[in-house]
């Protein structure tokens, strides 16, 4: 077996610098990171050619380095783009070239509030090689035992110890030198989900929009891409291409797609726009577990907005299928996240989320007020852990949910409202009544009337003209205050 030196061999070393232009700090991140993963990804190369090389291979992940020594008062009517007081705060980066904008603008913002200029240079953590190689064609990472020397022997590998939520979950507010964090997730942290996403939807991270919808029916799936057929044939629009599973990208309304022979566990689809300010769509498919795995890595992206549209069970006998519910509460009884949000924060409407979903409502049916109340409620959503709960005594479940005025039960919407309320993206939830199981209409082959079919066809449409209302707000509009802690970030 190879002996591998403790020592270590890196690219060449690199002074931090000082910017005052965010775009110039942001090029200076992108030529650090490129610099790294090369070098990474040339050793790997090598070592896969059969030339261990006689020492450690290591690269660092680029850092953004902040310092304020001033207490005076910023312009604070942006929930972010600031410090709340003077010292030194610090992130590490990747994938720069994915974050460009986003990066410039939280770092205009920042240099232009408190007046001093960011540090860009190597940080002190390393890059997994699994990470570095990531986006490079025909390279993989063999299984361990493949090679004739563990690989950790030559390259660092992803540390689960230190890729956690402390910092958006407030258990981190200062590292051990004293500095504090400038953004919500650390760089291992991002490259985890990158990766976590590619595997689960099938398609790359960069095609992500900045809207969100999840549904749990593939339906949804049909109806967007139907649309997205339209929209591509109008210019005016604004929308330039729709990607689907396997990064198949559509230019033009008449574009194939192939059904691929395996689909991945959240079939996800994107209606692109130039800016990024297009819609993505996730068929997260059924339970609490999937939608915390979806919205826990489509967090590290930073959406402006995410909702919930799907199915669920009425549980009003004055509902009828078809009706839709707009959650103004949640019941979380789905215990996914009861680790990390306790049970007793509550997680609030927001009012612009709401507002725009009602006006899509309202667009989209062509009725409005007190019309609007034959096919719509507004009330609590319950969520659970249980599809089958109906079959258990229901005296207890069915208690708490009267007491709780719920009006809807599914087993998505409350996970993905409340890690919207923990990773600060804006949420919401509007769904469409399947079935009502309390009052003997269960969802059964037959069961639904042309009424729901069209509601059906309808509650897409709904969500994608609430995202575009929600698009045309202004930025500190909806990422506003409500969901900023004590101590938060300066980056959104």
């Amino acid at each position: 077996m190879t002996q591998i030196s403790q020592t270590y061999i890196a690219p060449s070393d690199a002074a931090h610098e000082s910017f005052t232009d965010a775009a110039e700090a942001v090029a200076r991140l992108e030529a650090l990171y490129t610099q790294a993963v090369d070098f990474l990804t040339e050793q790997f190369n090598a070592v896969m050619s059969g030339h261990p090389p006689a020492a450690r291979v290591r690269a660092w992940y680029p850092e953004i380095r902040f310092t304020t020594t001033s207490f005076a008062k910023t312009d604070s009517r942006l929930s972010f783009g600031h410090v709340a007081q003077p010292g030194t705060y610090v992130t590490t980066i990747t994938r720069p070239d994915l974050f460009r904008n986003y990066l410039v603008q939280q770092l205009t913002l920042l240099i232009q509030n408190h007046g001093v200029p960011v540090q860009i240079g190597p940080s002190e953590t390393p890059i997994p090689v699994h990470f570095a190689v990531a986006n490079r064609p025909g390279v993989v990472i063999p299984q361990e035992g493949v090679l004739d020397f563990p690989l950790r022997d030559v390259f660092d590998v992803p540390d689960l110890s230190t890729t956690n939520d402390d910092i958006v979950n407030g258990m981190l507010t200062e590292y051990a030198d004293g500095s504090r964090p400038l953004a919500p997730f650390t760089a291992q942290r991002v490259d985890y989900s990158l990766a976590r996403l590619s595997h689960y939807t099938a398609t790359d991270p960069a095609h992500f929009q900045n809207h969100v919808l999840f549904t749990n029916y593939q339906f949804y799936v049909d109806e967007f891409e139907a649309y997205a057929r339209k929209v591509l044939g109008d210019p005016a629009s604004g929308y330039t291409a729709f990607v689907a599973t396997g990064n198949q990208t559509l230019t033009t309304p008449d574009g194939v797609l192939t059904h691929p022979t395996k689909m991945p566990q959240m079939p996800t689809y994107h209606l692109k726009r130039a800016d990024g300010q297009g819609i993505t769509l996730v068929n997260i498919g059924v339970g609490p577990s999937n939608a915390k795995t979806a919205t826990d890595h489509i967090a590290v992206l930073r959406p402006h907005a995410w909702l919930m549209v799907g199915h669920c069970a009425g549980l009003r006998n004055s509902q009828s299928l078809g009706d839709f519910c707009l959650a103004h509460a949640y019941l979380r009884e789905d215990h996914v996240l009861d680790d990390d949000l306790p049970v007793w924060v509550p997680i609030p409407a927001l009012a612009e989320i709401q507002i725009a979903l009602e006006d899509a409502v309202e667009a989209v049916t062509q009725l409005e007020g007190y019309e609007l109340k034959r096919i719509m409620r507004t009330g609590t959503v319950a969520t659970i852990d249980n599809r089958n709960w109906e079959l258990r005594d229901q005296s207890g479940p069915v208690q708490r949910l009267s007491q709780s005025r719920a009006i809807a039960l599914d087993m998505e919407s409350a996970t993905i409202a409340a890690n919207g309320f923990r990773f600060r993206v804006p949420y919401g939830t509007l769904l469409c009544v399947s079935d009502k199981p309390l009052h003997g209409e269960l969802k059964l082959p037959g069961m639904a009337s042309d009424f729901y079919r069209t509601q059906v066809a309808r509650h897409l449409l709904i969500g994608v003209h609430a995202m575009e209302l929600i698009r045309e707000m202004p930025v500190e509009r909806i990422h506003s205050r409500k969901l900023r802690s004590f101590e938060e970030t300066a980056f959104l």
